[in-house]
């Protein structure tokens, strides 16, 4: 729904538009948050969190230990095969606070932050035995990817709708990415309940 906003110029565009004039203030704070989606701090971040599960699923014996880590990689892999061509597609101009130009439909740096980010804490959370451990790192993921997308707004990197259809697009992504098999964490016995 949002492309095809996007693409007609449908009433969503004026909404957006007024939305990020009230929102766009650029200072430092929110470049530094938009950074936090850039390849080189966010994809080193996911290969840690992916190493990290592939080592720890195959020492604990588990099946299919490799298929999280491994489809966290190709759903990185997926950010610029599927946003590129959008970008193309759709050729939105940006917002006045950058130069002139088009391709900021979706944002990559969102798209960037939603799956280097939301892949980790897919990928960590069965390896997780705390439940306040595994809170805290939904919280933390949550948190990195609000504050990109909050500073690409803040900044006028982007508009509103390039960073929520990242969110959607990705965000999808990620739920198939939770189903795989070899996700979950495996029940112990006394969480299993009686037969």
């Amino acid at each position: 729904m949002l492309t095809w906003q996007v693409r007609v110029d449908g009433p969503l565009i004026g909404a957006d538009e007024r939305l990020s004039r009230a929102l766009v203030r650029p200072d430092r704070f929110s470049e530094w948050l938009s950074d936090l989606g850039n390849i080189p701090v966010a994809v080193p971040v996911l290969g840690v969190a992916l190493g990290w599960a592939a080592w720890r699923g195959r020492a604990a014996g588990r099946p299919r230990w490799w298929l999280p880590p491994v489809a966290g990689a190709a759903l990185m892999a997926l950010v610029p095969a599927l946003v590129v061509p959008l970008k193309l597609w759709t050729g939105r101009p940006g917002t006045p606070a950058v130069a002139p130009g088009t391709g900021y439909f979706p944002s990559g740096h969102t798209a960037t932050a939603v799956v280097a980010y939301g892949a980790a804490v897919v990928v960590l959370l069965p390896l997780l035995r705390p439940a306040a451990a595994r809170r805290w790192l939904v919280l933390a993921g949550t948190v990195l990817v609000l504050a990109v997308s909050y500073g690409l707004v803040r900044r006028g990197y982007h508009w509103p709708l390039d960073v929520a259809a990242s969110w959607c697009l990705f965000g999808a992504g990620l739920c198939g990415l939770r189903l795989l098999p070899g996700h979950r964490r495996p029940r112990r016995r006394e969480d299993r309940g009686p037969r």
